[in-house]
This record gives C-alpha cells, sequence and structure tokens, in this order.
C-alpha cells in the first residue's frame, strides 16, 4: 500500500469559516476517493487570514469555527486530518483530528509541538511560521534548535509544518533555502503545506514542498494556484516549475534596478491580488483612467489579465495640458488589449468647478488673510474631476469599482491627490516602485500571450502626470522636475527599508545613480531634503490609500506600517 498524503495548497477566505469549511469537506472528500492516509492544511484555514480585532468583537466567530473543526473531526475515519484554527482563547491552533474525534490540539502562539502516526510513520507537527524571522530565517535560532532537539529525541521520518506565508521579495528563495537546510540538519524529511489565494493585502504564494532529509526537493506544488497535491512518501513527487530561481538566489545586498529576478512572482502575485479582491467582495468590473501614462497602463494590463478584458473600462479623461502622444497611447493600449474604452474631456467639469471656486476663494479672503500666492488648486481640480467621473461609472454600473493608480515611489513623496488618483476601491501598484514597474512593462511586453500590448512610447516615456506646464519649458511639468530622478528616489526607499539608514548616511553613501551620472554634493543633498520632508508630510495620505497587495520585502503599507500622522518632527 502506497503512503499518500494529500497537501491541500488552498484558498481561504478570512473569517468565512461556513465557507472555509465546505471547501475543507470537498477536499476531504477527494483524499478519501483517492485512498490517502492523511490531509494536511494551511495553518489558520477555518477562520483565514487576516483577522484583525474582529474576532474580540464578535466571539461567535470562534464558537463557529470551533463547532465546524467538530464537525470535521467526524469525517476523519481512516484519515488524518491537520487543519489550522483558532482556539476559544484566540490563540493561533492546529487540529489534528482522526478516527472521527479530535485527536490533538497544538496552540501555535506558544510555539508547541506534536507527535502523531501517519502512514505506520512517526510524524513531528510544527510550525515554522511561528518562529522564522522572514527577513533572515536564521537556521540558527532558538525557536529551530528546540524542533532539532524535539526530532532528535523522537527519531521522526519526517515534520509537518503547515503555514500561512505571504509573497514578498525575495522570501519564497529564502524560504526554501531555509527548508532545505533544516532537513539536512534534523536529518528528516520536511513537508511545508502553504496556503495560496489572496485577502486584502495579503497574496500567498502556494508552493507547498517537500525535502528529504539529503536536502533534495522531493515535491513542489504550484505557485499562485490552488492544488490538492497528493504525495508518496516513498517515492520522488510532483515538481512544479516556480516563478523565481531557488537554488541560485542571492540575497540583495546592494540596490539594484535589475528587478528581473523578481518580475514574474510579481505579476502572479498583483493578479492574484485583484481576482481575489474582487471575487471575494463581489466585483466583478473595474473602471480605471488611462492617461497613457506607465501607472494606468501597468494597471490595465494586470487588472485585463485578472478579470478578463471584458470586465474592464479604460476612461480617456484630457484636459488642455493633455498632449496628443498620451491621448494615443491610451487609446492603443485599450485597442492591444481589447478592453472598452472612450474619452471623456474634463473641459466643462474644469471650467465650472474653477467658476465657483473663484467665488469660494473671494467669499473665505474676506475672512483669512493667509491665501497662498500659489497653489495647487487647479491641479487638484483636475485629478478630482477624473475621480468623480471614475465613482460615477462604479456608481451606476453593477459590482464595478474604480482602480486607484498611484505607484510606490508616489507614495512615499506624497506625489498624488487626495480623492483624486489616489482615490479608488483597490490599488494593484501601490507597493511597487517607478523603476520596478518600468522593468515589470518590458517583462509584460516580452512574456504575455499577446507580446508588445504595451506602446513602446509608454515604456520610453518620462512620466509625468500632465496637471500643469513648466514654466522653464514651457511644457507639461514632468513628475522627476517636481522630485528627482526616480532611479535616486527609488534607492532612498530601498535604503529606508533595507538598511534603516539616516539622511547624514545616505549623504556620504555612493548611489547607483551616481556612477552613471556626475552630481554635485550640493545636488544629492537637495534631493535627500525634499524626499524626506516630502515623505514627513505624507503620512496621512498613506492612511487613507485604497486596499493594495504586499508585493515588496518591506512595505508602508497599512496593514503592517502604521506611523503617527503627527510625527513629521521626527530627524531622519
Amino acid at each position: 500500500m502506497k503512503n499518500l498524503i494529500l497537501l491541500a495548497q488552498s484558498d481561504f477566505q478570512s473569517l468565512d469559516v461556513q465557507g472555509n469549511k465546505k471547501k475543507a469537506e470537498k477536499i476531504i472528500q477527494t483524499a478519501k476517493q483517492e485512498n490517502v492516509s492523511a490531509v494536511i492544511f494551511p495553518q489558520l484555514f477555518l477562520c483565514g487570514l487576516p483577522h484583525g480585532k474582529v474576532l474580540t468583537r464578535f466571539p461567535q466567530i470562534i464558537k463557529q469555527n470551533i463547532q465546524a473543526l467538530n464537525e470535521l473531526a467526524k469525517l476523519s475515519n481512516n484519515l488524518k486530518i491537520i487543519i489550522g484554527f483558532i482556539d476559544k482563547n484566540y490563540q493561533n491552533s492546529l487540529a489534528v483530528l482522526s478516527e472521527g474525534k479530535i485527536e490533538k490540539t497544538i496552540n501555535l502562539d506558544k510555539n508547541e509541538f506534536y507527535k502523531t502516526e501517519i502512514c505506520g510513520k512517526k510524524a513531528g507537527i510544527v510550525c515554522f511560521e511561528n518562529g522564522w524571522n522572514e527577513n533572515d530565517f536564521d537556521i540558527n535560532s532558538e525557536f529551530t534548535k528546540k524542533i532539532q532537539i524535539f526530532v532528535k529525541e523522537n527519531n521522526f521520518d519526517f515534520l509537518i509544518t503547515p503555514s500561512a506565508s505571504i509573497s514578498r521579495t525575495g522570501k519564497e528563495e529564502k524560504k526554501h533555502k531555509f527548508l532545505k537546510e533544516l532537513a539536512v540538519l534534523y536529518k528528516c524529511k520536511i513537508i511545508y503545506v502553504n496556503a495560496t489565494g489572496a485577502n486584502d493585502a495579503l497574496s500567498f504564494s502556494g508552493m507547498s514542498c517537500v525535502y528529504d532529509k539529503s536536502g533534495e526537493l522531493n515535491a513542489l506544488a504550484k505557485a499562485f494556484e490552488e492544488q490538492n497535491l497528493i504525495i508518496d512518501l516513498d517515492t520522488k513527487n510532483e515538481i512544479n516549475t516556480p516563478p523565481m530561481n531557488l537554488d541560485n538566489f542571492e540575497e540583495q545586498q546592494n540596490f539594484t534596478l535589475n528587478y528581473e529576478y523578481d518580475l514574474k512572482r510579481t505579476y502572479l502575485s498583483v493578479v492574484q491580488a485583484i481576482r481575489g479582491y474582487f471575487k471575494k467582495c463581489g466585483f466583478e468590473r473595474a473602471v480605471l483612467g488611462l492617461s497613457g501614462g506607465l501607472d494606468s497602463t501597468v494597471c490595465a494590463v494586470l487588472l485585463t489579465d485578472a478579470l478578463g478584458k471584458e470586465n474592464v473600462l479604460g476612461i480617456s479623461m484630457p484636459s488642455k495640458i493633455t498632449t496628443s502622444g498620451s491621448k494615443n497611447d491610451a487609446q492603443e493600449l485599450a485597442n492591444n488589449l481589447g478592453i472598452s474604452f472612450f474619452e471623456q474631456p474634463i473641459k466643462d467639469i474644469f471650467d465650472a468647478t474653477s467658476k465657483t471656486f473663484e467665488n469660494v476663494f473671494e467669499n473665505a479672503q474676506k475672512k483669512w488673510s493667509c491665501r497662498y500666492s500659489q497653489s495647487y488648486t487647479n491641479d487638484n481640480i483636475q485629478a478630482r474631476a477624473r475621480a468623480n467621473i471614475l465613482w460615477g461609472v462604479a456608481n451606476e454600473f453593477e459590482k464595478c469599482i474604480p482602480i486607484a493608480t498611484s505607484d510606490k515611489s508616489e507614495a512615499y513623496m506624497g506625489y498624488a491627490t487626495i480623492n483624486g488618483d489616489m482615490s479608488g476601491g483597490f490599488a494593484p501598484i501601490a507597493d511597487i516602485t517607478k523603476t520596478k514597474l518600468f522593468a515589470l512593462a518590458k517583462w509584460l511586453n516580452k512574456n504575455r500571450a499577446e507580446k508588445n500590448t504595451i506602446p513602446q512610447s509608454v515604456i520610453e516615456k518620462r512620466p509625468g502626470a500632465e496637471l500643469a506646464i513648466n514654466p522653464k519649458t514651457g511644457k507639461p511639468l514632468l513628475a522627476e522636475e517636481a522630485l528627482m530622478p526616480y532611479e535616486f528616489l527609488d534607492e532612498v526607499i530601498w535604503r529606508i527599508e533595507n538598511l534603516n539608514q539616516t539622511k547624514e548616511e545616505m549623504k556620504k553613501s555612493e548611489f547607483v545613480y551616481e556612477k552613471e551620472n556626475k552630481i554635485s554634493d550640493e545636488q544629492k543633498t537637495q534631493w535627500l531634503d525634499k524626499f524626506f520632508k516630502r515623505m514627513s508630510t505624507a503620512h496621512y495620505k498613506w492612511s487613507i490609500s485604497a486596499p493594495a497587495p504586499i508585493i515588496d520585502r518591506h512595505s508602508i503599507n497599512s496593514y503592517e506600517y502604521v506611523q503617527p500622522i503627527v510625527s513629521s518632527k521626527i530627524e531622519y
């Protein structure tokens, strides 16, 4: 008889206990049909993740997930089931179900371990997810040493480690290296089961795997897809092709503009995040402004691949500043994608709003004498007029939401308009920097089934919102003229997030941009001063941004990073 185990790499929905239970029942039925000895689910499967403070406000959800656990236990005759849930004390736990009852519950928040028997072999159950530091995956941590003692004392045939591990830049590569090294260290086969799918900011990578005691990859499930992967403990199993190079990954020690290693994972993670958010929230259609610029272009491609071209509407909303090239690029992209598209100028809205504002400001000035000599009011009118059109479409058509198209570089600098281009029901690229978006656009043109969808002129174009005229050039103001070169800006972000450098440390460091572009110390200081000044006043914009998937190694996504809005006096 074969020693078969089913790895239930599944997509759970946050707090949908009944839906998650029904999914578990179907997988258990499949396991019985395939005559496997055990089925392993990800951690937190019944309640899903994230759940925030909801469980303490609605404790009945805890009761529902415990009831669901007891009902699933009745299905465990001749089948061992390992599944994640939340216990009555609100603790992250695993349950081992067998012979129609709960054999054992394991408190993961207390780093409990458990030994059991599966397929007539000795199995240990641990959860590395609760003990690893995903920034370094330290094989010499106290937690991994405790597991080593546990393995040595019990001489296990294999370890089982259920997980719910979100995808980040470099994380999958480091995680698999870590598991491989642990298998060799412990001299024990490791079976790792991960979740897939997406909930809000969290996009789970899947890629459940098995490493034998020599560290050889014995099984690998698909990335960013649900899969019931059945493994035979005695043979080599299915190994799917990962979207990254697991064996030759080098930890990024310095900033680089070479993003090639991470572009496929980024694409799959965002597409899964869009699809999961729309499906689980009951949406089907997306409407977005197509400016002919990089951000909206990449968003349109990702939305088309996630939702289908019939469910995406792009609207070009030109003002008197918009160039003919931008309008043509938007039209060409829409034609290439096959999405719905039309042009709606914003002149009438802009003129009416400006006229109304003249009266408003005149009356306000009678009360206050502090009016700016120069403001961004006209810029913001344009951005908000466009957002009004998009929200209007969403209000008029079923299951539709507008898309916020701002990127991570803009978010750090506060270079986006509240209730304007920041406004939307979902923000697909909010955790992707501008330089990486350029690389992603090129990757999309090469790797999608339909090649060269993105017009080359979009990729070659210098970014600009086309909201104002640069008085020095007489042309629409470019983003880099208002800010600084994106190659420099994105390295500042990288140094903050990965090296925790101060502004003074950055002044003394050589940037990649400086190696190819000669700049004075004065210019560099001006750029750094501008970056940190703008960042210090951008926190309130971060706090009201649209929901967005976490993509990068570190993030300012409000799911995991919160900085007080009044912290503008920090000495960076």
